[in-house]
């Protein structure tokens, strides 16, 4: 069965091309452009991995990460956090938030796909 992963990104160009990566590569793939529908999909779809823009209007990635690893249902869910905001800081901030791994934008397609392999064991 193919690993689930839920795309957090409200950048139309870059959610196509983290999803058409994905599925390219065997995951099966569900987008999500805006924030506040982050929760209720993930409860939905219980994705093995969400990788989460943390630049979005209205809501911070990193507000998300803290809400998805207090619920009791999405906390052991690895995520990557991906973000153009690359900061003095910003990964530290990130990390403590619950994320699993970080990757600074632009992101090249195989540094990407081997950091979400890492984080979905077989």
């Amino acid at each position: 069965m193919a690993k689930r992963i839920l795309v957090v990104e409200d950048n139309d160009l870059n959610r196509k091309l983290f999803c058409d990566v994905l599925k390219a590569n065997g995951f099966e793939v569900v987008p999500v452009a805006d924030g506040s529908n982050v929760l209720p999909t993930a409860k939905r779809f219980a994705p093995d991995l969400v990788i989460m823009d943390i630049q979005l209007p209205n809501v911070s990635g990193v507000d998300l990460i803290v809400q998805l690893k207090s619920d009791y249902s999405l906390r052991d869910i690895p995520v990557l956090a991906v973000t153009a905001y690359a900061g003095k800081g910003d990964e530290e901030r990130i990390r403590d938030a619950g994320a699993a791994d970080y990757l600074a934008k632009p992101v090249s397609i195989g540094p990407f796909m081997a950091a979400v392999r890492a984080l979905l064991p077989d």
